[in-house]
């Protein structure tokens, strides 16, 4: 069973960046990505990566970012 950690401040982002874990990120109550890594953050966007030419940007206002864990 996964556990889900919501992402919200930049130390949160930078945690999961650092440590390369999955995100599962959510837009309007609908799940938009799911087990990708964030590989970059501003103030504006989070950028996710789910393969070597797969990348998305993100917006952080409108999106919900929660961390993968598994027990």
């Amino acid at each position: 069973m996964a556990i889900n950690r919501r992402l919200i401040t930049d130390d949160d982002f930078q945690e999961a960046m650092d440590r390369q874990v999955g995100v599962r990120v959510f837009e309007n109550d609908h799940i938009v990505d799911t087990g990708v890594v964030i590989t970059r953050f501003t103030d504006s966007f989070i950028v996710t990566q789910s393969g070597v030419s797969d990348v998305t940007y993100h917006s952080r206002s409108s999106c919900e970012f929660f961390e993968i864990r598994k027990r």
